[in-house]
């Protein structure tokens, strides 16, 4: 297994809006959001691991804007944390109003994958070089993010 440091695994994902993601109103549903955000975090988690990957967790989602129908909606991610069998991906996602350059921010996500193998049972993933302060803190956060995902584990 190669490791590889968190910076190369980032990507940025872009969609114009269409028609088909919207509501009446003229914005994009809220679960086509959703649905960008996992398949962006998945790309990183494949990469990193290279093998497939499924969604254990999507924390809570808040949107702090909407995102309106034709406008470009930008997906921003990071690798923040990997363990023996799964990684944290942290997606931050924006909206650019393509006529004037505008960008604000839409939503952020942390999402966990496990690698599994071909028998779909988890697999070892490499582990990753956080070399940078913003990916250190990264990190660090997504640490005790885990921490307090598996003590609400325990309990339940």
């Amino acid at each position: 297994m190669t490791t590889r440091k968190a910076s190369e695994l980032a990507i940025t994902m872009a969609h114009v809006m269409l028609p088909k993601d919207g509501n009446p109103m003229g914005f994009v549903h809220g679960g086509v959001v959703a649905k960008y955000i996992d398949e962006a975090a998945a790309v990183v988690a494949s990469r990193h691991a290279r093998c497939m990957v499924v969604t254990a967790s999507f924390d809570n989602l808040v949107f702090h804007n909407h995102v309106a129908i034709g406008n470009l909606l930008l997906l921003k991610t990071s690798l923040n944390l990997v363990g023996t069998t799964s990684m944290e991906i942290g997606v931050r996602v924006e909206e650019e109003e393509l006529t004037t350059g505008r960008v604000k921010h839409i939503a952020s996500a942390y999402l966990t994958f496990v690698a599994i193998d071909e028998q779909g049972r988890p697999t070892p993933v490499p582990q990753a070089l956080f070399l940078e302060p913003e990916e250190k803190r990264r990190r660090r956060e997504a640490s005790d993010r885990r921490q307090k995902r598996l003590a609400v584990g325990r309990r339940g």
